[in-house]
């Protein structure tokens, strides 16, 4: 009896096993197979269990499956694996090699954000019988304003140290008179009114401009190319933003310039030698090879351009290296200390360097203008081929030429007629007093067409408008019969190309020149002094708002070629949103 059990239960698994042998014939594909067909389908079906039961237990101990490079999610991995066979016999299976295992235990974090800030603090108050001189350098620097604006469009709150008052208000034009002739390579003028944030208050607002000369008639150009190629130049708003950037600058270059390419990554390379600049097609294909890759040795790079440009020095003609990066060295010579000798040694020969910036991540914006600073240069960011064309087309001219090199100016405030002042913005081109009228202390230059602007806020004596408190055993007094009819006298020292004494022009601002009906740039460069207060924490504007910045700068608009300052109003109510609220407050950039 129990064998005729077995033997049933045996019958009974050979029909069971049966059944399942013939619905795994059954497909349309499979139903005339011949038998050794069969046979192989089923040893088929069971490696194929075998295996799909080998990646369970593998997947024990994997969190993704990558197949041929292509990394899938833990969801996409357990699809990937059958779980039935219907067999068609075409080609064999892929070798095992062709899928590849890799352990992610996690999804990668983003990276971090390591853009780097030079440290500032506002400038301080001064109490007018105490420092009634203030001296500064020249600055025509812009990047700051552009990459602050790259972060207010990405949704970021962009850190204090990022903001340059300075870099803010020259990104705009305000329409200072030039000089009559070239006697002067500038001209200054002065313009005072009161304090939009508190009419207790006055602001004082110096600007130079330049003489201008035709594209035409700038002299011959050397240019180097300086460009990072590194891995962290791959991303969209790097090397192809830079690539065509400079495209644009090509179809500018003359007969008479000189072009070349250097590259850095790992190590420096010279893409383009020293080339007439009406060779388009040459240029344009050489900046069409760049591609990124590799570690970055600025270092290498800065040489080998230098190396360049003394190769090809036009004698009387411009000699510049134009450093495109992110400045994100991380090989060779990165001390920052090592570099800015290496730039300052090279500016003494003639040959200057323009930085322009790139990116978003690693930023490094401290080195970059600092960089700049060094090599008699100026430095601008890069966030938009627009401001590519404005950097690298429009202003160009201006950066090239020369037509006053160490430019200091020096403000004597009449202590009889203002209590105290400030200077908005400059903070790292403040020069002790003495360096005024010393020659060997180094000042920013200005170029053709190029303008200047500087603020400072005053408060006039017996206004009660006064910021710092009385003093207790402060002696010090107006001497009697002081002058009142001067508010303060300007001074500004500079030298022209290739001399190395320093030429002296002066400016009084008379009382009498107080208007209570301040020029559209005046209002204008206002706004902007006080948006960019704002983003540093709106500590010195008093009462005043995003809103008043706004409607002050749209009442002040005037003519916008170039939408720049309709620009501006949008950013300030975008910058509105993203600062002055309190709840989900946006994550800070470089933090």
């Amino acid at each position: 009896r129990q064998r005729s059990h077995a033997m049933s239960h045996r019958l009974t698994v050979t029909l069971l096993a049966a059944a399942l042998l013939s619905a795994c014939q059954s497909s349309p594909t499979a139903q005339h197979a011949p038998d050794a067909e069969a046979a192989t389908a089923a040893a088929d079906a069971q490696l194929t269990h075998q295996a799909a039961a080998a990646a369970r237990s593998e997947q024990a101990t994997l969190d993704s499956i990558v197949v041929t490079g292509t990394r899938l999610h833990r969801g996409q991995a357990k699809a990937v694996m059958p779980t039935g066979h219907v067999y068609a016999p075409p080609a064999p299976p892929a070798p095992v090699m062709a899928m590849e295992y890799r352990v992610a235990h996690a999804p990668l974090a983003p990276p971090a954000n390591t853009e780097k800030y030079a440290e500032r603090d506002d400038n301080p108050v001064k109490r007018t019988l105490d420092e009634p001189v203030s001296t500064f350098s020249v600055d025509v620097d812009t990047g700051s304003y552009s990459n602050v604006r790259r972060m207010l469009r990405e949704g970021q709150r962009p850190p204090a140290d990022a903001v340059r008052a300075e870099e803010f208000i020259n990104y705009f034009r305000y329409g200072h008179a030039a000089p009559t002739d070239r006697s002067r390579p500038f001209n200054v003028t002065t313009e005072l009114a009161p304090a939009p944030w508190n009419a207790k208050r006055q602001l004082l607002m110096v600007g130079i401009k330049g003489y201008d000369v035709p594209k035409a008639t700038l002299p011959p150009a050397n240019l180097v190319f300086l460009l990072d190629t590194s891995g962290s130049m791959e991303s969209p708003d790097k090397l192809p933003l830079l690539r065509q950037s400079f495209a644009q600058l090509v179809p500018q270059l003359r007969r008479q310039d000189r072009v070349s390419i250097v590259v850095y990554a790992g190590s420096a390379g010279l893409v383009l030698p020293p080339t007439p600049g009406d060779r388009h097609e040459e240029i344009l294909a050489a900046l069409d090879r760049l591609q990124a890759g590799g570690s970055t040795n600025g270092g290498d790079g800065i040489r080998l351009a230098y190396a360049m440009a003394k190769q090809a020095f036009v004698k009387e003609g411009v000699n510049r290296v134009i450093l495109a990066t992110d400045g994100d060295f991380n090989v060779g010579t990165v001390s920052q200390d090592a570099l800015e000798t290496m730039v300052a040694d090279q500016r003494r020969s003639g040959i200057a360097l323009t930085t322009l910036g790139f990116g978003t991540g690693n930023y490094n914006d401290a080195l970059a203008e600092k960089l700049a600073d060094v090599g008699d240069g100026n430095h601008a960011y890069i966030d938009t081929l627009q401001e590519g064309r404005k950097v690298l087309v429009d202003e160009m001219q201006s950066t090239l030429l020369t037509i006053a090199r160490d430019v200091k100016i020096q403000v004597e405030f009449n202590p009889a007629v203002v209590s105290e002042y400030r200077l908005i913005g400059y903070e790292n081109r403040v020069l002790a007093n003495e360096d005024f009228a010393n020659d060997k202390v180094d000042a920013g230059d200005l170029g053709a067409g190029h303008e200047v602007t500087a603020l400072y806020e005053i408060t006039p004596v017996g206004s009660g408008a006064d910021r710092l408190p009385a003093l207790r055993y402060g002696d010090r007094q107006v001497a009697a019969g002081a002058p009142t009819d001067e508010v303060a006298h300007v001074r500004l020292r500079y030298k022209l190309p290739g001399q190395d004494s320093s030429r002296l022009i002066e400016a009084p601002v008379a009382r009498t020149s107080l208007t209570t009906q301040p020029s559209d740039a005046f209002r204008f460069a206002s706004a902007v002094a006080a948006y960019a207060d704002l983003l540093r924490g709106g500590q010195r504007i008093d009462a005043w708002d995003w809103r008043d910045v706004a409607r002050t700068a749209r009442q002040a608009g005037g003519r916008d070629p170039h939408g720049l300052k309709a620009e501006f109003i949008a950013l300030v109510d975008r910058a509105r949103r993203l600062v002055a609220v309190p709840d989900d407050a946006p994550a800070i950039a470089g933090e």
